[in-house]
This record gives structure tokens, C-alpha cells and sequence, in this order.
């Protein structure tokens, strides 16, 4: 795959990447000015000539995927003989340009009518959306032969435990066919107290009641006063499924665009200051030659 497929692909699926672009060579260098390749948590795409520069450039996105919340860019210089030991013996200057991962994580509880319609909703959305159903004949309808590319259908006897596979931050909403199930679903997920949120479909009598049972067995108000119960924006009424499913999206979207990273549009480099990098690296390489050159005896 191709350097800008794979940019377009993990832009479609919210993923974090780093873009690597050789901005300038001097001398003789594995590859030219202007190629590039991707580097995102576990591929890469594409190649800046292989090699200890590649190595060395694959740490540093690497580096960059971990500490990255918003968009970044950065410069480094590489002569290649004195500082990577590669036969080339030009330099080269890299720009480093990380992007957040931009897709929520969800877990959808319930193949049901409103978790269908939420369903076809999130798979057009930037998230990833695993979503879980005790019931196969169900889960197996719903999702059809070949459900969308962010969606993961998963079949559990025991949804609860899913709750233990998501990442810190993820977003619950919990609409099964079983208010016990329900309950213990929505306790997995306050009990590991990291949720950005927590969706629970039912009444205002049914939240009451699981109110009431957590107070009994001892949990003060604030480990559930975060869950949405009734879930859904008051200011969406009605009661058909897509009109319930639309609800909670709209909240899901609401929640997730004030959590997920900004990205912020930096300007570009000047000609000035890219001039500025050749004469650097010009000077580099002459002062890399002087320390590696053997003394006269």
C-alpha cells in the first residue's frame, strides 16, 4: 500500500500516524527530497531507503505516537556516515509530522431495534464500535454477512466481562434485553472508574431501582452519579428506535468532540528556514568529517 493510501485509510479510521518526509538530501543519500512513508502503532508504509536512518526514524515516530495529543512536527538532521555508520556518507533532513488517533472507542451493549439503528449510525462515524450481544441468532441478523469496517460484532455469555478488553477512556452505552444484565454491565464499567462515558437506556423508575441497589450494597452516590440514564439528549424526543438511536448519538458526538485532541493547524517552514537546515547540515557534515578523519603521525 501506498504512502497516501495508508494516510487516507487511518484518517478514515480515526487511527494515529506519523507521516516521515525527507525534506532535503545533500550528497549521496538512500532516497531523495520529498519521499515519505508512514508510521502508525504497528505497520509501516512505504520506506525513506531502509537502513540505520530509516531505524533511527522509525524510533523517533514511534516516540512521537506515544506522546502525541495534538499534532506535531519536528526536524531532525542525519549525517549519514559519521552519525549512523551508513556508506552513503550524505545528509539528510527529516520532518516528522505526528496526527492524534481522531475515532472514539465505543462498546455498544444490545442488538436489539435501538441498537441496530445506533449501530448504522456509529458505522459512519469516526469511531470504532465493538458491540456485544448474548444472543447469536441476534447479533448474527443484525450485523448482516459483512458488517462495516469500524464495526466488531462480539457474541459473549457473559457481556459483563467485555467491559475488561477496552481502553482506558472508552465510551459505554448499555441498551440490552435484560435489566440485570444491564446492571451488572453498568457496574463493570463504573468499577473501573476511567469511562469518558456511560449510556444506560430505561426508565426513570429502572434507574431509581439500580440506584437503590448500589446504595445497598454501599457505594456512594458519586461512583454512578456520571451515567446517562434516561440516556439520549432531552432535546431529541420521540420513541421509534432511529429516533432513540439518533438521541444517543448525538450525545455520544457531543461527549466525544470536548474529549478527543484538537488537531492544531501549525504554518509551514520558510524558505529561509529551510535554508537555514542545508547550511546547517552543510556545516554538520564538515565538522563530522574533521572528528572521524585520522591524525598524521
Amino acid at each position: 500500500m501506498s504512502w497516501i493510501d495508508a494516510v487516507k485509510q487511518l484518517e478514515q479510521s480515526g487511527q494515529a500516524y506519523v507521516l516521515v518526509t525527507v525534506l532535503g538530501a545533500r550528497g549521496s543519500t538512500p532516497r531523495e527530497g520529498g519521499t515519505k512513508m508512514v508510521v502508525c502503532n504497528d505497520q509501516l508504509f512505504g520506506t525513506i531507503g531502509g537502513g540505520h536512518l530509516e531505524y533511527q526514524s522509525v524510533i523517533i515516530a514511534t516516540e512521537m505516537l506515544k506522546s502525541a495529543h495534538q499534532t506535531q512536527q519536528r526536524i531532525e538532521h542525519f549525517v549519514l556516515g559519521a552519525s549512523l555508520g551508513q556508506c552513503c556518507g550524505g545528509s539528510v533532513s527529516v520532518l516528522f509530522e505526528s496526527f492524534p488517533a481522531s475515532a472514539a472507542n465505543i462498546m455498544v451493549f444490545g442488538a436489539g431495534h435501538v441498537g441496530r439503528a445506533l449501530i448504522s449510525i456509529l458505522s459512519q462515524l469516526p469511531c470504532r464500535v465493538r458491540w456485544v450481544d448474548s444472543r447469536e441468532f441476534e447479533l448474527e441478523s443484525a450485523s448482516g454477512q459483512q458488517p462495516a469496517a469500524n464495526i466488531e460484532p462480539i457474541l459473549s455469555d457473559t457481556p459483563a466481562e467485555e467491559v475488561a478488553s477496552m481502553v482506558p477512556g472508552s465510551y459505554y452505552v448499555i441498551m440490552t434485553h435484560n435489566h440485570p444484565m444491564d446492571f451488572d454491565i453498568t457496574e463493570a464499567v463504573l468499577k473501573r472508574g476511567d469511562a469518558a462515558y456511560v449510556g444506560l437506556i430505561g426508565s426513570t423508575t429502572k434507574w431509581q431501582r439500580f440506584k437503590m441497589r448500589w446504595q445497598h450494597r454501599g457505594y456512594q452516590d458519586n461512583f454512578y452519579q456520571a451515567v446517562h440514564c434516561p440516556v439520549g439528549l432531552s432535546s431529541v424526543p420521540g420513541k421509534q428506535p432511529m429516533e432513540v438511536a439518533v438521541s444517543i448519538a448525538g450525545q455520544l458526538i457531543a461527549c466525544y468532540q470536548q474529549h478527543l485532541p484538537q488537531r492544531v493547524i501549525q504554518r509551514g517552514i520558510s524558505w529561509r528556514e529551510l535554508k537555514s537546515v542545508q547550511q546547517s547540515l552543510s556545516s554538520q557534515q564538515c565538522v563530522d568529517t574533521e572528528k572521524t578523519r585520522i591524525p598524521e603521525k
